[in-house]
């Protein structure tokens, strides 16, 4: 039986904390689906379109890795690509409060999908969307926070 799991996120924009997650899925699991949420009432400086390409072309090289995205309840969208795990990235310890909670509440809806939790790597653990497009804006150096395709588009988004 093929084991799949989802990464959601937002991914606006991947940074180099979220390409260390999914190379990393991508071993323990035979299919990982990358999804971006789409949420009508948060602003998105990245549209849903861009932010699959981004996606494609850092997962590329991974055979097992698929990208897609989906709106609403996200045990809803893994009951129908057949999905028994969603992976969460975690940076630091501040951030498993919020992550159990959104756990328990998705165990409470389907008790079919679990949820793990993978700690980023700790050269990654400072890295936040919202602070790489913070920097990005101000004109800093952002290369080594996130993949060149996503570089590409915050310069192009910013300057």
């Amino acid at each position: 039986m093929m084991r799949t799991a989802i990464y959601p996120g937002s991914f606006d924009p991947p940074t180099n904390g979220h390409c260390d997650i999914i190379r990393r899925s991508s071993l323990i699991f035979d299919h990982v689906i990358v999804a971006v949420a789409e949420n009508a009432t948060k602003k998105y400086d990245f549209t849903v379109d861009e932010r699959i390409k981004m996606l494609k072309e850092i997962s590329k090289d991974y055979e097992n890795i698929e990208i897609d995205h989906f709106e609403g309840l996200l045990v809803k969208y893994a009951e129908q690509v057949g999905a028994v795990t969603i992976i969460r990235g975690l940076r630091a310890l501040s951030d498993f409060e919020y992550e159990l909670e959104l756990a328990l509440m998705n165990r409470h809806l389907n008790q079919n999908v679990d949820t793990i939790f993978m700690m980023t790597s700790e050269h990654y653990s400072f890295i936040r969307s919202s602070l790489v497009k913070e920097v990005a804006r101000l004109g800093g150096d952002i290369s080594d926070k996130v993949p060149p395709v996503v570089e590409k588009y915050l310069i192009k988004r910013y300057n």
